[in-house]
């Protein structure tokens, strides 16, 4: 910072008044919520459930875990509270806690400041400084998390019982800031216990040495919710140091699961063609995900995430890309031959409850026709297609479809069938022909789906008849 104080005197002078990290937090809540301020950008979906309840853990001053299934923002959510911290706070200088330079409580900036006084020099840290994360693993160890005596220090003539061996860990080191740990439930359960007093009585022990270590720290924690219960891998008195439980969940709208999947999916700037997907196209990709989380044989308690919406999304595009560029044709539009592309980007993100061979491909199959009838009556009814059914009923005629074939290969089916463009009009979708295929493949599966049309698949292709 430039013109920042650089000693105590210097702080003093200017009259800085430190305040403790949950104060401080709060007070930069305040202020946002009377701006109208965004406070977690990026986030979709929470506003009337997820943000009001964090909101009032803050001003309460809570510390505060966050339930929920994965892929549901949760460790977004906890790095975005770094907003919530003041640009820059003073710390004695060279201090591995943090220390406030008024009240420092370890032993070597206590020295420190009797020696030098107002001359003890002082930092500053940015907000990045002052969060830390871990990831609970069953290997955490407390070493890791509080700290432990360092031998070396031992080595050059210290005593154990000397506070200055001590080598802190992360959260003594994240002193006046935000700690999160993300899976809580993961940690050991001797390492749960070792947090309780971290979290409340700010009371350490390291290798039989206790000291009294007042830390400055908002505890913010993730965990699933079937780990968090008596039943599973939490001890209840921790679940007790936590002021507020938040339960986060997945987009309850497919417009809110559309909008992540359009705002986290990966772009390049390097496209050789214009690839588009239709609006009706990434609604079936939200809608497979939604299925997926009310399917029987999918595993709801290890969640169908977000991640499954956006790789879905990803690879359709990718898929028509391919086809762009195999075909020699300049626009790609995905279309319902595309979905075959997506079993590699579902099937390692969801869990099915039971499993055999050739179990996945088969519910996955069943997932995206449930998508695709749920999103084709939501725009159409089939009874708006009988002239093009009758097309077919009299006999000979058969449309092929697949994500290999090239426009041409659909020249003789949009030029016979009727209802193609007034179905394209009602989806208002642009009138290119690559758009005109999507909407025909579109149909087509519909009313094979209700019943109207066969469907014969071949070998990387299917065959639509009467």
């Amino acid at each position: 910072m430039l013109n920042a104080p650089a000693t105590i005197g210097e702080l003093r002078r200017s009259e800085y008044r430190g305040t403790p990290i949950k104060s401080e937090l709060r007070r930069n809540l305040i202020r946002k919520l009377t701006a109208r301020d965004e406070l977690f950008p990026g986030i979709i979906g929470y506003d009337d459930s997820v943000i009001p309840q964090i909101e009032n853990a803050i001003l309460a001053g809570q510390d505060l875990v966050l339930l929920g299934e994965r892929g549901q923002a949760k460790s977004r959510l906890i790095r975005a509270l770094i907003s919530l911290l003041d640009p820059a706070i003073p710390v004695i200088a060279g201090c591995e806690i943090n220390d406030d330079p008024y009240q420092p409580i370890c032993r070597r900036c206590r020295d420190l400041l009797a020696e030098k006084g107002d001359a003890t020099p002082v930092g500053w840290l940015t907000p990045e400084h002052r969060y830390s994360e871990k990831l609970a693993t069953p290997d955490t160890s407390i070493a890791d998390l509080i700290g432990e005596v360092d031998p070396i220090r031992v080595a050059e003539g210290r005593y154990l019982s000397d506070e200055l061996t001590i080598h802190y860990g992360l959260i003594p080191r994240t002193n006046r800031g935000i700690f999160a740990i993300n899976e809580l439930p993961d940690l050991a359960e001797r390492i749960q216990v070792g947090l309780l007093n971290i979290i409340e009585e700010r009371d350490v022990q390291v290798r039989g040495y206790r000291l009294r270590l007042p830390l400055d720290v908002f505890v913010v924690a993730t965990a699933n919710p079937e780990d968090y219960t008596n039943r599973g891998r939490i001890i209840t008195p921790l679940k007790d140091r936590f002021g507020a439980q938040v339960r986060t969940h997945y987009p309850r709208t497919l417009e809110d699961e559309i909008s992540i999947a359009e705002q986290e999916r990966t772009r390049f700037d390097d496209m050789p063609v214009s690839v588009t997907v239709p609006a009706f196209m990434t609604e079936i990709v939200a809608e497979l995900s939604h299925v997926a989380r009310r399917h029987p044989q999918v595993s709801q308690k290890s969640g169908v995430s977000v991640r499954v919406s956006t790789a879905n999304y990803e690879n359709l595009e990718s898929n028509a890309l391919r086809r762009a560029l195999a075909t020699g044709e300049r626009e790609a539009v995905a279309r319902i031959s595309d979905l075959g592309s997506l079993v590699a980007s579902t099937a390692g993100k969801i869990e099915l409850e039971t499993w055999e061979e050739s179990d996945d491909e088969a519910v996955l199959e069943k997932l995206m026709k449930t998508a695709c009838n749920n999103v084709f009556r939501r725009h159409f009814t089939v009874q708006e297609f009988s002239e093009l059914v009758q097309r077919f009923e009299r006999g000979g005629f058969t449309v092929e479809v697949g994500d290999h074939l090239a426009a041409a290969a659909y020249a003789s089916a949009l030029a016979e069938l009727p209802g193609i463009d007034r179905a394209r009009q009602k989806l208002d979708v642009d009138s290119t022909e690559a758009m005109r295929i999507a909407v025909l493949e579109f149909v087509l599966e519909g009313l094979h789906l209700g019943k109207r049309l066969n469907k014969t698949a071949l070998d990387g292709s299917a065959v639509y008849g009467g």
